[in-house]
């Protein structure tokens, strides 16, 4: 995640207790990792910063590595610009951590840290390079691809321009695409779900479940478990609820 002022991204959004009771959200059917990902034998996740890719698809990630498939993350920026007002968290620092979390993530999945394509573009900055990011994206995808990107109305910019960018270039390749919720479950509304109209749930085995869990708590500098200490970090606990349940959602 990163940092964002203004609508819809405000205050503490919807509660995971809220979406517990949500009818909509506890009645969507259910794929597994086959109908999901179908013939694909690698899995490419296009992450606007880094711990997106963990927060909205950790758990499918863990379930292609066990199932033997390749997984590439395309991290799109370094997340720097996620404090702005912590003078002990300037950009440059900030970035050098968050890539070193970001490996340390991956490893707790199963994910070959290597595996890793750093595009370095500006934090906040994507939808003005769009049009860069979806040629980079066509060069790096093959029609055998399955593609994981954040849902395009998320209400982060970057995350909605990287979808952007990622359905231009499936449009070249033939690739299958996918999309994952982050900050949507922030804003939308459990009793009439946006995001939910058209989405299902995969069901997380108990081990990647919790290779999961130790990937998220990975991201220090986000969740707040970090020196100097953060005043207002990206992730505390009222956030992570609606990362750590059993099943991930996404809109194939």
């Amino acid at each position: 995640m990163a940092a964002l002022r203004g609508e819809p991204i405000e205050g503490q959004g919807n509660s995971e207790a809220r979406w517990n009771a949500s009818r909509q959200l506890n009645a969507l059917p259910t794929t597994t990792i086959e109908q999901l990902l179908g013939p694909a034998r690698r899995v490419v996740v296009v992450s606007p910063h880094p711990d997106d890719e963990v927060l909205g698809c950790g758990g499918l990630l863990a379930m292609a590595i066990e199932s033997g498939r390749e997984v590439l993350i395309v991290s799109v920026t370094d997340g720097e610009a996620a404090y702005p007002d912590e003078d002990a968290w300037p950009p440059t620092r900030l970035a050098a951590a968050r890539r070193e979390e970001l490996r340390h993530a991956l490893s707790c999945l199963g994910v070959d840290p290597e595996h890793v394509v750093r595009l370095e573009m500006g934090d906040g900055q994507v939808r003005a390079g769009v049009n860069a990011l979806g040629a980079r994206l066509v060069d790096l995808l093959k029609p055998s691809d399955a593609v994981l990107v954040t849902y395009a109305h998320d209400g982060h910019p970057d995350h909605e321009a990287c979808a952007d960018a990622a359905t231009r270039a499936i449009a070249s390749c033939a690739a299958r695409l996918i999309q994952f919720p982050v900050w949507a479950w922030h804003w939308d509304d459990p009793d009439a779900s946006q995001v939910l109209a058209s989405a299902t749930r995969l069901a997380l085995p108990p081990a990647s479940h919790a290779a999961k869990m130790r990937a998220i708590y990975a991201f220090k500098t986000q969740t707040g478990h970090v020196t100097p200490a953060l005043r207002n970090p990206i992730l505390p606990d009222w956030a992570l609820a609606r990362f750590r349940r059993d099943f991930e959602v996404y809109l194939p």
